[in-house]
């Protein structure tokens, strides 16, 4: 039974197979551009490999796009067909397989959780380890994420290949739970071990953020360069951290040049890159900067996503580029969307009805809509749940909060604001608007409603 060089085992196949999927297995680990094409390979070199086709699956997932759910289907097919024309069943490859098929069934936390089962029994499938920990990323899982990457690290030596990528996965999962002093000397030894860990090397950079180190943030930023440029379009995610710390130094005009040239410099129409995009406009938005005629390029793509509420987190960041660009329809229909989506048995059902469609309608009160009745404060301690980070997550806080500013109610800006310093240290955004509302309140006590 062969076991490639990052801890998978795999039913007998081709070695020129093996060493494709290998290369597949790093990109994924590294955010590298050439995952698809050595997947493809890998296939095509052994049409039977049980994890290439799971692999495949999994990526049509995380793109969390309405028309890939027949494709996902579609590779899971593969991927059990392939398991059982091969026979003995490969412990390694059933995980994969299983955790494929509830995850198509749009239940994330269960396939991690069948993720985790495995790697309890086999610390060094590496593979498994970083699935798991992006399933539970995209549905705000911080503990299962920590827990996971703690639970394989006592088993692992440092020469082991891998080794600097898993240590990368346990960074972002400490900073993620506000361990940031560990999370900055656990990522360092990430990148120390694998110097293109992009993964660990962006934990770091979010223990910055959260730290509110301007200097030392753009200075590692800078400085990691040559890694993460040669990135997928993770790149334009790192551009995006480093013009979140422009942005806090107060520097629009180089945020602007960032956004052009780094952080939307392709109109793609990843979910990923469009939170980048409508993320840092809405957030110049939110500070008064104007931002020209950037938002309808946002909003064209947004449009044709009106009806796909497929992941909580995307559908709200679509909705947010319609209500900038002043699209009444469009947004009103996403939301529709999104509300229908909050009846389903799924993860995401689950956060839209705790969370998504109320967040959605104080968007929507942005543009064109009532004040809406929700509970800002309740609000702003759910949006764990839309999955991404705290650093993605903060442009909802952000939102939340000047919707408190905006209706002069100080008690729910309190509360949306406290439930941000768990994690985050106050900013000048935070500040600017504290004392607008304070010098808003002052001498008018009576102005005052209840989150």
């Amino acid at each position: 039974m062969p076991v490639d060089r990052y801890g998978t085992a795999h039913a007998a196949t081709d070695p020129s197979a093996l060493r494709a999927f290998e290369a597949a297995t790093h990109a994924v680990l590294a955010h590298r551009p050439n995952a698809g094409a050595a997947l493809e390979q890998a296939i095509a070199r052994d049409p039977g490999l049980v994890a290439a086709h799971a692999l495949r699956g999994f990526s049509c997932l995380v793109l969390a796009r309405d028309e890939l759910a027949p494709a996902a289907r579609l590779a899971l097919q593969a991927a059990r067909e392939a398991k059982d024309a091969k026979g003995d069943a490969v412990p390694a490859e059933a995980a994969l397989v299983d955790a494929l098929a509830l995850a198509v069934d749009g239940r994330f936390r269960a396939a991690a959780d069948r993720l985790d089962a495995y790697v309890a029994t086999d610390p060094h499938a590496l593979l498994h380890v970083k699935l798991a920990q992006s399933l539970r990323f995209m549905v705000g899982d911080i503990a299962g994420m920590l827990a996971g990457t703690g639970l394989v690290l006592p088993a692992w030596e440092a020469e082991r290949p891998g080794f600097g990528y898993v240590l990368g996965c346990h960074a972002f999962g400490l900073e993620e739970a506000g361990e940031l002093a560990a999370a900055e000397w656990v990522g360092r030894r990430a990148v120390a071990w694998a110097p293109d860990d992009a993964w660990g090397l962006h934990a770091v950079g979010h223990v910055y953020e959260m730290r509110g180190a301007i200097a030392d943030g753009i200075g590692w930023i800078e400085a990691a360069r040559p890694v993460w440029t040669g990135c997928n379009n993770f790149a334009f995610h790192m551009a995006w951290h480093l013009a979140l710390f422009h942005l806090e130094a107060g520097d629009h005009a180089r945020v602007l040049d960032l956004y052009d040239t780094e952080v939307r410099p392709l109109p793609t129409d990843d979910f990923r890159d469009m939170a980048n995009a409508v993320s840092l406009l809405w957030r110049l938005e939110l500070d008064g900067i104007a931002v020209g005629d950037r938002w309808e390029a946002l909003a064209e793509i947004a449009r044709k996503r009106r009806r796909d509420a497929t992941l909580a987190f995307a559908a709200l960041h679509n909705l947010i580029a319609l209500v900038a660009a002043g699209d009444v329809a469009s947004a009103r229909e996403l939301a529709a969307a999104m509300a229908a989506q909050a009846t389903d048995e799924t993860d995401q059902g689950d956060v839209m009805n705790a969370v998504g469609v109320d967040l959605a309608g104080v968007i929507l009160s942005f543009g064109f809509g009532p004040r809406g009745p929700a509970a800002l404060g309740v609000l702003a301690t759910r949006l764990q749940d839309l999955g991404g980070s705290h650093a993605q997550r903060d442009v909802f806080v952000r939102t939340l909060a000047k919707a408190a500013a905006e209706r002069g109610d100080r008690v729910a800006l309190d509360r949306v604001l406290a439930a941000r310093r768990r994690l985050k240290c106050d900013d000048r955004f935070v500040t600017t608007l504290d004392a607008r509302l304070d010098a808003r309140l002052d001498g008018r006590p009576g102005l005052r409603i209840h989150a």
